[in-house]
């Protein structure tokens, strides 16, 4: 069920009455309804995949028990079993078809001809985020940062509660489970939050992705036949629009949680206005980002085990984000170039530099300084894109290449930089200082805030025919 479709303005309405006004004494009931809520809500799409999210949810239930007793070597031994076991599911639904044409191309190089056995089988929708849920849970609670859940159910609507089921953001066991367990209260102002939320998710997806979402296609596929000034802004385009389409999602996915009384973990923080490439992997997807940091790079030695080392652990992690993406080059290529950018600012000693603040938190206008930054970080992050785009590797190079060529015609799509990318970014300026608080004016302009409002909410309607699945449904 997708966020923008008709089936789910109307389910949405129907669980909250629900879970408010009809179960809203028992906790118990609540949270049953989120479950069966949510396996409709992924059903919805195919239903023939719910039986493999509840096997994935029974096999880490149960692991989540076995490595919380016994001597350490037995629960290492069943940690490791559980690692294996949700690498597995990903490798023979994500990964296996790219691992064995990549060994027959290999054979095929060294004179042996083989025709291996491929999987004709659909990636499961949110794949990739579910079973990042079960190993965290199971690994937190080896660590000791977390007991296992005794109630099967309080721990599938973890697993698979529906804003986040497909898109995420990434959860953990500590953050999500103690909101899961304990009473909920509805809060007017929580929900007032969630709604704006949701209507600036629907902007970024509906007005700004999906409006750009064809002009990139048309000039990915046709690279070749334009100049590079529209190349250029195809790569710009393409920047916001993965953008619109992520954030958007995460800012639905948010919102709805707050009409719930869930307050969810923080994917984006305005990216774009990063100075430097570690910053933006603060800002951007920061669910997964965070993940392999606490769960594969600080366990490998972060950066305390030696320059070396700290080299060797960030290619890890980046080459494993582009590969989390998905089996192909392409990703993997695209984690790379991070890794190359965020190398040099490791050995200087100043990845953390912007950890904390915000870009001109008590200005306006951004200083010149951190305007070239962000300037030049947008355009590192923007030419990365092209390979995340691209089909394959050599026509990534063949887009930049083309780049050169004509950069100074005058390009096509120019009048869509103008009505949608400058506003947006304009409006996302002035949301920076806080990623939930969507206030476009102070409290005692109410109705220049409830023109803003009405105006979005307008222009998404006018704009609904432009349909299209959210990208990281691929994922």
């Amino acid at each position: 069920m997708l966020f923008t479709s008709t089936a789910f303005l109307i389910f949405l309405p129907i669980v909250f009455v629900l879970y408010w006004f009809v179960f809203n004494k028992n906790i118990k009931y609540q949270n049953a309804l989120l479950l069966i809520s949510s396996y409709v809500f992924y059903g919805w799409w195919n239903w023939k995949f719910l039986g493999l999210l509840l096997l994935s949810t029974l096999i880490d239930y149960s692991f989540g028990f076995w490595v919380a007793e016994g001597s350490q070597k037995r629960r290492k031994l069943f940690l490791v079993l559980s690692i294996l076991n949700n690498l597995l599911v990903l490798c023979i639904f994500k990964y296996y078809n790219f691992f064995i044409q990549e060994a027959q191309h290999f054979l095929d190089h060294a004179g042996w001809h083989v025709h291996p056995y491929l999987i004709k089988v659909v990636l499961p929708v949110g794949i990739s985020f579910y079973t990042f849920h079960g190993m965290s849970y199971v690994i937190d609670i080896y660590r000791g940062n977390f007991k296992p859940v005794k109630s099967f159910i309080d721990y599938a609507v973890f697993v698979s509660f529906f804003p986040l089921l497909v898109a995420g953001p990434i959860e953990r066991a500590t953050h999500l489970l103690p909101q899961i367990q304990r009473p909920r209260v509805f809060q007017y102002e929580q929900a007032v939050q969630g709604m704006r939320l949701m209507l600036w998710g629907f902007f970024k997806k509906m007005v700004i992705a999906n409006t750009l979402a064809p002009i990139v296609d048309d000039i990915f596929s046709n690279y070749t036949h334009y100049p590079g000034s529209v190349l250029v802004l195809g790569a710009i385009y393409f920047s916001f629009q993965i953008y619109g389409d992520f954030s958007g999602y995460t800012d639905i996915a948010l919102g709805v949680a707050k009409l719930f009384g869930f307050e969810l973990l923080t994917n984006f923080k305005f990216p774009y206005f990063s100075r430097d490439v570690a910053e933006f992997w603060r800002r951007w997807h920061i669910s997964l980002s965070s993940w392999f940091r606490d769960y594969v790079y600080i366990p490998l030695g972060g950066s305390k085990a030696g320059k070396l080392k700290a080299i060797r652990n960030t290619f890890i992690i980046f080459l494993l984000s582009g590969f989390w993406h998905g089996a192909n080059w392409t990703y993997i290529a695209w984690g790379g170039i991070h890794a190359l950018g965020f190398i040099p600012l490791l050995l200087l000693g100043i990845n953390r530099k912007h950890s904390q603040e915000i870009v001109a938190a008590d200005r306006k206008f951004p200083a010149f300084r951190d305007l070239v930054s962000m300037t030049g970080t947008f355009i590192f992050v923007t030419l990365a894109w092209i390979f995340f785009r691209a089909e394959t590797i050599g026509k990534a190079f063949e887009y930049l290449l083309a780049m050169r060529h004509g950069l100074f015609s005058r390009p096509t799509y120019t009048s869509f930089l103008f009505l949608y990318v400058i506003p947006f970014v304009l409006l996302d300026w002035n949301f920076r200082r806080h990623e939930r608080d969507l206030n476009i004016a102070p409290r005692r302009y109410k109705y220049a805030r409830y023109a803003f409002y009405t105006l979005l909410l307008y222009v998404c309607v006018a704009h609904s025919g432009n349909s299209s699945s959210f990208i990281y449904f691929q994922f």
